[in-house]
């Protein structure tokens, strides 16, 4: 029996990356998953976005593992949207446990727009605040507590990201998340709900390994220098990230609320 027996979880930008990694290891543990992804381009992102036969594959590699999984389309800049799809999926499973806020754009490129400033706001941070807000009620209702993490990033605790709007933006936004941890922190507390962010560092996933983000990186040799780790590892993996969730949604992190895990290999720590 896994540590996350007869829960259900709710996943944003689920289709690939990091996303798809946590629906994963949480089914591997014993959790049903509600998934949600874009699965669509944003103009201002320049790499490959994720798309539906990203999705399926996440269906069907948590159904290998007999759970249940309830996948819509929807863009968490769609509140109503996002609400529609986590109701469908709580009446389909059952209830709500977990809320994972991981959807996520880098819209960093060598052709920077206005316009990247206010898509990753959107998405990173708006995006990140109406995913609590359409989930809250169902955590609370369910009487049970719960558990929900923020994918922020290191730069949702150090000044790094470049000075073009895509990369000031992701900064802001993992900031923001930041600030919004700790307000839900202490709001959902009298329910038993734990609301905690974790800070990747780089990351093995399409977000980082493309053409479009190389060559950004490679354009400024003090930025890919500012991004090395401590760690003699010049990336993690998905499933390191999605270790340390399972950690802080299971009952082995159930009085940890209210804080910045970072998962950087060291990355912080030289600053």
């Amino acid at each position: 029996m896994g540590v996350l027996e007869g829960k259900v979880a709710f996943i944003t930008g689920a289709a690939r990356g990091q996303g798809r990694s946590h629906a994963i290891r949480l089914a591997q543990e014993g959790a049903d998953i509600i998934a949600v992804d874009i699965a669509a381009q944003i103009e201002s992102v320049a790499y490959p976005m994720s798309t539906p036969e990203d999705l399926a594959e996440t269906v069907r590699e948590v159904e290998a593992l007999d759970r249940r999984i309830h996948a819509v389309q929807a863009d968490v800049r769609d509140r109503a949207a996002l609400q529609s799809a986590l109701d469908a999926g709580v009446a389909e499973l059952g209830r709500l446990d977990i809320v994972l806020a991981n959807a996520g754009i880098a819209p960093m490129s060598m052709h920077p727009g206005e316009q990247e400033w206010y898509d990753v706001i959107d998405v990173n941070l708006t995006g990140v605040y109406h995913t609590i807000e359409v989930a809250k009620p169902a955590l609370i209702a369910g009487g049970q507590g719960g558990s929900i993490v923020i994918t922020s990033s290191t730069a949702g605790l150090a000044g790094i990201g470049g000075d073009a709007p895509g990369g000031l933006g992701y900064t802001a936004a993992k900031h923001g998340v930041v600030g919004l941890m700790r307000s839900y922190a202490n709001q959902l507390a009298q329910h038993s709900i734990r609301v905690n962010t974790i800070h990747p560092t780089g990351v093995n996933t399409p977000m980082v390994v493309n053409d479009v983000m190389q060559e950004f990186l490679e354009s400024d040799p003090q930025l890919s220098n500012a991004m090395a780790n401590a760690l003699p590892v010049p990336m993690i993996e998905p499933v390191d990230i999605s270790n340390a969730i399972v950690f802080l949604t299971s009952d082995a992190g159930r009085y940890i609320t209210g804080v910045t895990l970072p998962v950087d290999a060291g990355f912080l720590n030289k600053r």
